[in-house]
């Protein structure tokens, strides 16, 4: 921190970039349902975002931020098919173990957030500008 008290755009703008990374992340899982590796560990990983909320003494708000992103979610699942130009020696493949369902979920509620903490500044900024028309 600055040292200066955070303003609700600073915090809005804080947790708007929090859920663009759960999105982006959701994203990537939706995009490897189905994916196919000859190896466990080659085989893609759900990727979820880690939160840490701060709490800021001079102004009273808490904010939130991205900690790290990390792998979640099942084990990939073993699939004998011989035929695969990916399968091993034994002919298995590994399959990426994302779960679509979830991660449609994840984004409709990320989604709405994001869309909230938008509603959020606009309001503020309704409210600051309504508060310098006082002054006129």
């Amino acid at each position: 921190m600055t040292g200066q008290p955070l303003s609700i755009f600073q915090v809005a703008g804080r947790a708007m970039s929090a859920q663009l990374t759960r999105m982006n992340t959701t994203a990537s899982n939706l995009a490897n349902v189905g994916g196919t590796a000859s190896t466990a560990e080659a085989a893609y990983k759900t990727l979820k975002p880690i939160f840490r909320t701060s709490f800021d003494a001079a102004s009273g708000l808490s904010t939130v931020d991205v900690q790290q992103i990390v792998t979640a979610g099942e084990a990939p699942t073993k699939r004998y098919d011989p035929a695969n130009p990916l399968a091993d020696k034994d002919g298995n493949v590994f399959d990426a173990a994302v779960d679509e369902t979830r991660e449609l979920v994840d984004m409709m509620e990320t989604a709405r957030t994001y869309q909230n903490n938008v509603e959020v500044m606009q309001t503020a900024k309704s409210l600051v500008i309504d508060t310098l028309k006082l002054g006129r």
